[in-house]
């Protein structure tokens, strides 16, 4: 595997080199997806739409990475991971926010916020651990596109099931999940880059990623987490950590309308 793709599959220590990357380095995500405002001079052409794309990867983070409206209270679970809720976590029935006798995926629990990644690449790659199963040696740079949805997770089998949304299909010969949330609002689509805890405003990441990101949040049933964490595809146990929200303007790229 190209050595210029490890960084995608471990944390990264922090540096001088890196945090003097970041006068270099092109746009960065996570955004608030409410604000277009954006001058980094870096521009590279955007990913194709994802059913034109393979799926490689699917994670999750505990609490919002990106915010908008729907997602923007402030969660402060730990002084190094925030992120955001959902609105819509402050509102919800007592069945829904239940606790679990033992919490989901190791630390999640009815009511918490997860913001879902569903990771597409131009290479001739099937799904599997890691964002290193997006490259291949025949494409060692690919096209990358994310695909993001915030959800609630709720103790209601009614709700969203996330084990049969995550199945994976093949669609006119391409990698798919079964199925993207389509009724949460127009996706706010931009140039951005990866996220995680490895990287910040002083440590860019530097690759360059097309992101989807739908505004609105949705409602998910723990269990089928919970069920989900237990045996996937991509060796996925736990919720990842966020990056904290990048507001400088010249890490960030304009959204067009």
């Amino acid at each position: 595997m190209p050595k210029r793709f490890l960084l995608f599959m471990a944390a990264v220590t922090t540096s001088p080199v890196f945090a003097a990357q970041c006068d270099l380095a092109g746009p960065q995500s996570p955004r608030d997806i409410n604000l277009s405002e954006g001058s980094n001079p870096v521009h590279f052409a955007s990913a194709p739409n994802y059913n034109e794309l393979n799926l490689c990867n699917i994670h999750f983070h505990k609490n919002a990475e990106h915010r908008a409206a729907a997602f923007s209270v402030t969660a402060h679970s730990s002084p190094t991971n925030t992120g955001y809720q959902c609105q819509l976590s402050k509102a919800l029935a007592e069945h829904e926010k239940k606790p679990l006798l033992t919490p989901a995926c190791h630390n999640l629990q009815s009511g918490d916020t997860i913001e879902v990644h569903w990771v597409y690449s131009s290479a001739r790659v099937s799904p599997g651990p890691g964002l290193g199963s997006c490259v291949s040696t025949a494409s060692a740079n690919p096209d990358l596109r994310v695909e993001a949805q915030v959800f609630t997770l709720v103790n209601d089998t009614g709700a969203l099931n996330f084990t049969e949304m995550t199945r994976i299909v093949q669609r006119h010969g391409r990698y798919q999940s079964n199925e993207i949330p389509h009724d949460s609002g127009e996706p706010v689509r931009y140039l951005g880059s990866t996220t995680g805890p490895s990287y910040s405003q002083h440590q860019c990441s530097p690759y360059q990623v097309s992101w989807s990101v739908r505004p609105d949040c949705r409602k998910l049933d723990i269990h089928s987490l919970a069920k989900w964490c237990e045996d996937n595809p991509f060796n996925e146990h736990q919720a990842h950590g966020v990056r904290q929200l990048v507001i400088d303007a010249q890490q960030l790229s304009t959204i067009d309308d």
